[in-house]
C-alpha cells in the first residue's frame, strides 16, 4: 500500500470509527464501501482497508459483497472489559501517592461539572468523552505507561457502552452521584471502598436501550 493510499486508509478509519462511536452509524446498520468512498472522495481500496482494521478492533463485521455490519457489544465483551478496567482503575488508586491523589481530586472536579452540563443538554457523546477521561485518570495515578497502554485498548468498547447505556439517559443524577463518590474515595486513597463503589457503578454497564 502506497503512502497516499495508507494516509487515505487512516483518514477513512478515523471518520468511520468516529461515526460508529458517535452513533451516526447505528448498531445493525450496513456500511457500504462504495457509499463511504464517495462520501470521503476516495477510492474503495483505502475504505476496504479501514473496514478491515475496524473489524479487527471489533466494531464491525464484514460480509463479502454486502458491506460491513456495525456490531453490538456482546454481554461477554462488556463483562470482560469492565473486569479489566476495574482492576486497572483500582490499582491506580492503590498505587498512586498522596500528592497525585490530591491533584486528581482538584483536577476532576471540573470534569464532573462538565459531565453534568453535557447530560443536562442531552449531549451523550460529549458525556462519554468526559467519562472516559474521568475513569482513565484513576489509572494515570499509577504513573505506569504499560498499564495505560493496555487500558486504552478498551476505550472504544467503553465509549460504546456509555453512549448506548439506558441508565445514563434515564438516571443521570445517579451516574453523577456515583462519579462524585468515586472521586472522593480516590482522593482519599480509600481503594477498597473505591473498588466496591466502582463494581456497583459498572453493574449498570449492560443496561442498554
Amino acid at each position: 500500500m502506497g503512502e497516499a493510499t495508507s494516509n487515505a486508509a487512516q483518514r477513512a478509519h478515523s471518520v468511520i470509527r468516529a461515526g460508529i462511536l458517535s452513533g451516526e452509524f447505528t448498531v445493525g446498520s450496513m456500511l457500504s464501501e462504495s457509499v463511504l468512498a464517495a462520501s470521503m472522495s476516495m477510492s474503495r481500496t483505502p475504505v476496504r482497508a479501514a473496514l478491515g482494521r475496524l473489524q479487527d478492533e471489533g466494531l464491525v463485521r464484514i460480509y463479502p459483497k454486502r458491506g460491513a455490519l456495525v456490531r453490538e457489544l456482546t454481554a461477554a465483551e462488556i463483562r470482560e472489559s469492565a473486569q479489566v478496567r476495574h482492576a486497572f482503575e483500582c490499582a491506580g488508586v492503590q498505587i498512586g501517592g498522596p500528592v497525585a491523589r490530591r491533584e486528581l481530586g482538584t483536577r476532576l472536579l471540573k470534569n464532573v461539572e462538565d459531565q453534568e452540563k453535557a447530560l443536562r443538554a442531552g449531549d451523550f457523546p460529549g458525556f462519554a468523552t468526559l467519562s472516559l477521561q474521568f475513569h482513565r485518570a484513576f489509572v494515570e495515578l499509577a504513573d505506569n505507561t504499560t498499564m495505560l497502554a493496555f487500558y486504552d485498548r478498551l476505550q472504544d468498547r467503553q465509549h460504546l457502552s456509555i453512549v448506548r447505556n439506558s441508565t445514563i439517559r434515564g438516571q443521570p443524577d445517579l451516574v453523577l452521584t456515583e462519579h462524585r463518590s468515586l472521586l472522593t474515595d480516590a482522593a482519599a486513597g480509600d481503594w477498597t471502598t473505591f473498588s466496591t463503589r466502582l463494581r456497583e457503578h459498572q453493574s449498570h454497564g449492560s443496561d442498554f436501550e
